[in-house]
């Protein structure tokens, strides 16, 4: 593909995402600051939205669709405490043949719909051989090891750097203000390094210990590509994690999809809390 094309293909792309914040600013009164992506098995939060209003992802003008299980897909807009939210029921992953760019393209509607803060949620597998699985994981840094990056290609200057920093990946402040809600709900929580794959597959014993050895404590197929473009686009990033199973070579069980949405519930229901209360402080 030649510049040229790149650069068209770019420019239809601005367009549907221009289009697609058109569209919610018509039909949702309210500016959401804070918006929320909720990953496989983790939609309770939903139900604490006042006054919501839902839109299905295929009413969105250039939104893709999400196939993964656990996830509902569609936005949901409301009032959470003192804040306008916007709710991501169901996220995209590089393993059902999206590209990044498409994978974030939500993120670049949050930006022009002038989102402030991103809370972003995932189900993983726990790394690090003291976690316990249905337990919380704070995420503090990540690791790319998809394999790309949605920021490849011409960068667009309105949406932020050629060279974006990323020596603060997730905002410490509002790491910090979710350290101390856990202490007030008496919910014990971990905080680690969170590494991403390309997926759909699980890890083999020797990825893992690979993984390990790289500093990670948790591993999963997603939050990676959308931590970056938010970072790019100057969105502060606050990350929780699911550990959902033990992924541990020494400890390594057969594992299913829906084993992992199970777990992801149960510290799904901790997570709801962790976030309200974070959202409070915020």
């Amino acid at each position: 593909m030649s510049i040229s094309d790149l650069q068209e293909e770019l420019k239809t792309y601005v367009e549907n995402v221009k289009k697609a914040a058109h569209f919610i600013q018509k039909e949702v009164p309210a500016k959401p600051k804070v918006a929320i992506i909720l990953g496989s098995g983790l939609g309770d939060i939903s139900r604490s939205l006042e006054n919501s209003i839902s839109i299905p992802y295929e009413d969105l003008p250039g939104f893709p669709v999400s196939t993964a299980p656990g996830h509902k897909g569609e936005l949901t807009f409301g009032r959470v405490l003192h804040h306008e939210v916007m709710l991501m029921n169901g996220r995209f992953h590089y393993y059902e043949g999206y590209s990044m760019r498409t994978i974030t393209f939500p993120i670049r509607v949050m930006q022009e719909l002038g989102v402030e803060v991103l809370i972003i949620t995932n189900a993983s597998g726990g790394l690090n051989p003291d976690f316990e699985v249905g337990r919380v994981m704070l995420v503090r840094d990540i690791i790319n090891f998809m394999g790309d990056n949605p920021l490849i290609g011409p960068n667009v200057d309105e949406w932020g750097p050629r060279f974006p920093d990323m020596s603060e990946p997730f905002d410490l402040e509002l790491l910090e203000k979710a350290k101390v809600a856990s202490k007030e709900l008496g919910i014990g929580v971990y905080e680690g390094v969170y590494i991403g794959v390309a997926g759909p597959n699980f890890e083999t014993p020797a990825e893992l210990r690979m993984m390990r050895r790289f500093g990670a404590d948790s591993v999963g197929m997603s939050t990676v590509p959308e931590v970056i473009v938010a970072r790019h686009a100057g969105i502060k990033v606050i990350g929780f994690a699911a550990i959902s199973d033990r992924a541990v070579p020494d400890d390594l069980k057969p594992i299913t999809a829906e084993e992992v949405l199970e777990m992801a519930k149960k510290a799904g229901r901790d997570m709801s809390k962790l976030i309200l209360k974070t959202l409070e402080k915020i």
